[in-house]
């Protein structure tokens, strides 16, 4: 069996041993006694943030060794940085994925170009198991209180940037067919914080819109397995995109109807936790190439109630 293999293999069981116990693999970080500073996306020596499962991995390993750095780099980099793997540290596996093009001959007889997509397995070490880095990659992420009742300016104008039309509504929900976004009065939730955590979540569902992303999962009604999977890439790309702004994921048991079925589509298909970090990374970098300078009004007027794509 392949490096690859082997990781689609132990990430996948691992993730669905977890859902089994009720247990969000991908919120590990923030119920961690360890890491005691604020929750980031891990971080590679050159401060670009790792994407896609490699975040699920990485902040798992961090949760449960106990590194508080964010910094992530290969035994090589640590070298060419002048620093050293401390004796008898064991390195994380992640993943590079990549595609290869190669010459086939189709049912003519025909040369025909095919791509082939791949998946190499790579390993890394946490700053915290490396001496002789600079200084800063030591140091915690600083965590700065969120006002609790009072809105964000930054955060309004992230979410604001996006140009997703939000209105009033007795729910938060994303609405496909009318391409809006329902959420209860900001005054209705307990802090700023889980406002704008909730809204996070459907700001990722709207990123689904065929416009926009066009992911469907073949989705036919609600409650279905296409449905499941969209839950899941919100999920996750809720929780990489509240790491970007500095706020906690909504509590694990606003999401506990969907773990079985969840655990249904992980056990059909081993390798959609991969594919759902993908689409979840995809939706966050869409939602931050959206920021600019312009700052629309957002939408506050009431709307029907329709059928729901999401919650």
């Amino acid at each position: 069996m392949s490096d690859a293999q082997n990781i689609y293999d132990t990430i996948t069981n691992k993730i669905i041993a977890d859902l089994e116990k009720g247990i969000l693999a991908w919120r590990k970080p923030w119920h961690s006694d360890t890491l005691s500073s604020r929750v980031i996306r891990p971080l590679r020596h050159n401060d670009i943030p790792y994407t896609g499962i490699n975040t699920i991995i990485l902040w798992m390993a961090a949760m449960e060794q106990g590194y508080q750095s964010p910094y992530w780099m290969t035994f090589k980099q640590a070298i060419n940085m002048k620093a050293n793997v401390k004796k008898g540290e064991k390195g994380t596996n992640i993943v590079y994925a990549d595609k290869m093009v190669r010459t086939e001959q189709d049912e003519t007889g025909k040369d025909v170009q095919v791509t082939i997509p791949y998946l190499k397995a790579y390993t890394v070490f946490n700053a915290n198991q490396i001496e002789g880095l600079p200084p800063a990659y030591y140091a915690q992420p600083e965590s700065k209180p969120a006002p609790k009742h009072e809105r964000i300016p930054s955060l309004d104008s992230f979410f604001a940037n996006t140009k997703a039309t939000v209105q009033d509504g007795v729910q938060a929900t994303y609405f496909l067919l009318r391409d809006i976004i329902e959420m209860p009065p900001f005054d209705c939730f307990i802090d700023a914080p889980a406002y704008y955590a909730t809204l996070a979540h459907e700001v990722t569902h709207w990123t689904s819109h065929p416009s926009r992303l066009n992911r469907n999962f073949n989705r036919k009604a609600w409650g279905d397995e296409g449905y499941a999977k969209e839950e899941l890439v919100a999920e996750l790309g809720a929780c990489f995109l509240n790491a970007d702004l500095g706020l906690s994921p909504l509590p694990d048991e606003q999401h506990a109807a969907y773990i079985q079925s969840w655990l249904k589509v992980l056990k059909n298909e081993k390798r959609f936790i991969f594919s759902a970090a993908a689409h979840a990374s995809r939706a966050v970098e869409y939602l931050h190439a959206l920021q600019t300078e312009t700052q629309p009004t957002t939408t506050t007027k009431p709307t029907p109630t329709l059928t729901m794509t999401g919650a």
